[in-house]
């Protein structure tokens, strides 16, 4: 069985989330999400989810694409994330091209999804903040 494994914070999720799910889950044959904490959000990432990690993790739970959800809690864990889960294929969306090169020593592959065109959590958020 072939593991495809990404990382993200996945708050107000939109068909930009789904369609880069769908494309992981293509890469292979069980996708585990690492969804980010409200801890590592807050604390790491400097930034507030309008959902919480528990109401996150229901939402891509209830995902066709999704097997496995787990918490993200730090930047450094995905080498051990990789070597626990038996993980083949790391995937993330191509803003991050590059960044994650070294887990290719791993042995596990790496691609960067290109993003959905027009969507984003930010653009969602500026958006409702202007009412728009």
């Amino acid at each position: 069985m072939k593991k495809v494994i990404t990382y993200g914070t996945f708050d107000l999720l939109h068909y930009g989330h789904i369609n880069l799910l769908r494309r992981a889950k293509a890469l292979g044959d069980y996708l585990i999400v690492a969804l980010s904490t409200d801890q590592f959000n807050r604390c790491q990432k400097n930034k507030t989810s309008y959902f919480s990690y528990e109401q996150r993790k229901e939402l891509l739970e209830a995902i066709r694409y999704v097997d496995m959800v787990i918490p993200e809690e730090s930047w450094e864990q995905k080498r051990g994330d990789i070597k626990k889960y038996g993980v083949d294929v790391f995937t993330i969306g191509d803003d991050w091209k590059g960044k994650f090169d070294f887990l290719k020593e791993e042995g596990c592959e790496v691609v960067y999804l290109p993003r959905t065109p027009d969507i984003s959590t930010t653009q969602i958020k500026t958006n409702l903040s202007h009412g728009n």
